[in-house]
């Protein structure tokens, strides 16, 4: 890739390096320069401009991306459409991060101008929760160093993956000594059970013997007959041997200690062991605390099915000091109500698609002409439902009984606008309005672009990051704006503040700092259906 100096006259179709503000306009970095881009520069006496050639052997960032997402993305994980040389992997379900460390940063040395950056290893992961984002530094990297890491990425399987949880049963068993008060055990079977529902798992068996080898032995014999996933024994004092009371009933009936001790802390005086196929965990004097300890990190990786054995608890020392740290997160036992709250997740996107117009140029309600055998509106909507937008808001008008029918079946919720004659801005603030508060910007669709692709509005979505100057996403394609347009939530008052028959397209002359153009991988966000002759047209292409 060649980056340097270069004379205006030269520069079409070269990416801007650094954005530009000149009188009548701007420009901003990342920008592939056309000949009305060169002829503004001219014309506001710019003579040269920084800017970034792509030479053969070398991938464009968002391909180089989008390719090492695809080598990265293990299963439970998505990878969002690349922008600005970034792909992020999101969880699609709750588990654990699971890494081959090693591969990762074998990786990461391949090339300066690639970089993965993940979660912690074994870090509980939420639905969407960001957990790996890929990023390219500059506008171009050899197409050789993405095929080496690539190479990396596919050696020995998935090199990242979540690891869902899995609805396991526990039994737990505790033992007690004379002295110890009742109320104790119960608050420790409570405990117990909630750590057991945080992770999608339940506590089917809780019993109670005598802190002694025999009685306990006769106790996880009887357990084991209610054929538990994995057994819990939290003893009465803490175990500091292997010839202990938990790790000599274990052995007494039938089993085996694989490990006794933890470096982490709280939760040292932990033991793992086995017994008839079934795991079993000798619980630190901590785990009656719901707060976060050694026994949650083993207890993660079990309901996830990942397995754990002597050597993966000895590496655990590294970040293994737990004690008297506020920062560290509650186990979700203690924390329902704001699981991940400060984890970076994927935006969630509404889409609103205007269907209520009128049509008068074309003589009847244009949304239910058939393309190929689709009403047009369907085609639109069936797009949008094969994007990552969710949910879908159609907002009504005329007709609005047969625009029910030709969506039928979909998954969508309609919104009647009974003043659609008013024009667009009254369907446009009543699609707003459906938006969910929890949702973070809307794709604002027309019912009569056919052609627009799922993957253009994908696109679109990856490009939002209001803290990143990203909060209007508008389609480019042939340097032309088109539709739909990405509305951060931040511009939803101004929206209703809406009258007559216009949109909400003067916000981007307003706000041209929060504005990134996106490009379109065809012309479909630029085309849409207001008379027959368009409409003959399309059928026919």
């Amino acid at each position: 890739m060649k980056f340097a100096e270069t004379p205006v006259d030269q520069a079409q179709g070269a990416v801007l390096a650094h954005g530009l503000r000149f009188a009548g306009g701007m420009l901003k970095k990342g920008r592939v320069l056309s000949g009305t881009d060169i002829a503004q520069l001219r014309a506001a006496g710019i003579a040269s401009v920084v800017a970034a050639r792509i030479e053969p052997g070398d991938m464009g960032e968002d391909e180089a991306a989008a390719r090492l997402a695809a080598a990265l993305c293990g299963p439970n994980l998505t990878a969002t459409a690349p922008f600005t040389g970034r792909c992020n992997l999101y969880a699609t379900a709750r588990g654990i991060l699971v890494l081959d460390r090693e591969r990762l940063d074998r990786l990461n040395l391949v090339d300066e101008a690639i970089t993965v950056a993940t979660l912690p290893p074994f870090d509980v992961v939420e639905p969407r929760q960001m957990a790996a984002t890929i990023k390219i530094i500059p506008y171009a990297v050899p197409e050789s160093a993405i095929a080496r890491c690539e190479a990396v990425a596919r050696e020995e399987g998935p090199l990242l993956r979540v690891a869902a949880f899995a609805p396991k049963a526990a039994a737990l068993i505790q033992t007690a000594t004379q002295g110890l008060k009742p109320s104790i055990l119960d608050g420790t079977e409570a405990v117990t059970a909630k750590r057991m529902e945080s992770l999608g798992g339940r506590l089917d068996r809780a019993t109670r013997c005598d802190h002694r080898i025999e009685p306990l032995a006769a106790e996880i014999a009887a357990a084991l007959r209610s054929e538990p996933d994995l057994l819990l024994i939290s003893g009465a004092s803490a175990i500091t041997d292997r010839r202990d009371v938990i790790p000599a009933a274990i052995e007494r009936a039938g089993g085996r200690v694989i490990h006794l001790g933890m470096p982490v802390d709280p939760g040292n005086l932990i033991l793992l062991g086995e017994i008839t196929g079934k795991p079993v965990l000798g619980l630190p004097g901590c785990a009656r605390s719901p707060r976060l300890n050694g026994f949650d990190w083993l207890l993660q990786r079990l309901m996830a099915d990942v397995a754990v054995g002597r050597a993966d608890i000895m590496r655990l020392g590294a970040g293994g000091l737990l004690k008297e740290i506020p920062t560290r997160p509650l186990p979700r036992a203690e924390a329902e109500a704001k699981p991940a709250a400060d984890a970076p997740r994927v935006p969630r996107i509404a889409a609103v698609v205007l269907a209520a117009g009128l049509a008068r140029r074309m003589g009847s309600n244009k949304l239910l002409a058939p393309i190929e055998g689709v009403a047009m509106v369907a085609r639109v909507v069936d797009a949008v439902l094969a994007s990552q937008a969710r949910p879908v808001i159609v907002v009504t008008g005329n007709e609005p009984d047969k625009l029910r029918a030709a969506l039928a079946g979909r998954e969508v919720s309609f919104v009647h606008n009974p003043d659609f004659a008013a024009g667009l801005s009254a369907s446009l603030k009543r699609g707003i309005a459906a938006v969910p508060q929890d949702c973070d910007g809307a794709l604002v669709c027309l019912g009569d672009m056919p052609r627009v692709a799922p993957r253009d509005l994908d696109r679109l979505i990856a490009a939002f990051n209001p803290v990143e100057g990203r909060a209007i996403c508008v389609p480019l394609s042939g340097g032309k704006r088109g539709n739909p347009v990405l509305w951060g939530r931040r511009f939803f008052a101004e929206i209703q503040n809406l009258a007559g028959d216009v949109g909400a397209k003067h916000l981007i002359g307003v706000y041209p700092e929060a504005v990134a153009e996106v490009a379109a991988q065809d012309d479909g966000v630029l085309i849409d259906i207001d008379t027959p002759q368009a409409l003959a047209s399309i059928v026919k292409g």
